[in-house]
């Protein structure tokens, strides 16, 4: 098939889409603001795919292939779209309570996660997201964002503070609602 979407074959080129999106979708949200941000992120990402599928290796995973084109197509986004010298006080961030789990060993859902991750400062949801998720160190990320290794150390330190205080909030959110 990947011989077919070389050649521009379009219904292939569908037909591998509608095999990927949904995974890439939840890969784009985690990594924006919201959904018509992610489907913005999702849809430059498969340009992107489709007009460099000559370089896919046929030794590697289209999959993992396509989660770096999108994770790369979500940073330049994220570059263009913040300023990344945002700093915030951690102290000063308030959030909504999203009502995670029914009972307090329940695992948050895949959905609450990333909506939680959403919420983030910009900088912070980047590094957070590349250091967790795709295995990133910190001069690796540094070196993508154009920050200090101590910076990336930072935000993913100042990320996590804060979604602890959000699980916690909710936690106690939803213990006092059923208590």
């Amino acid at each position: 098939m990947i011989d077919y979407c070389i050649k521009g074959d379009r219904e292939c080129q569908q037909i591998l889409y509608n095999q990927l999106a949904p995974r890439m979708m939840s890969l784009c949200l985690r990594y924006t603001r919201s959904n018509s941000e992610a489907e913005s992120v999702l849809t430059t990402g498969f340009v992107k795919l489709f007009e460099s599928i000559r370089q896919f290796k046929k030794m590697e995973s289209i999959e993992l292939w396509t989660r770096k084109v999108m994770v790369l197509t979500a940073i330049e986004h994220f570059k263009k779209s913040s300023p990344f010298a945002h700093v915030i006080n951690v102290e000063n961030i308030h959030f909504t309570i999203i009502n995670p789990v029914r009972d307090e060993l329940e695992m948050l859902s895949a959905e609450v996660l990333i909506r939680m991750i959403q919420k983030l400062p910009p900088a912070y949801q980047m590094v957070f997201n590349l250091y967790s998720f795709e295995k990133m160190n910190h001069k690796e990320i540094g070196n993508l964002l154009s920050i200090s290794e101590e910076t990336s150390r930072s935000h993913l330190h100042d990320a996590r503070v804060i979604l602890k205080k959000v699980i916690e909030k909710s936690m106690q959110y939803e213990l006092a609602s059923h208590g």
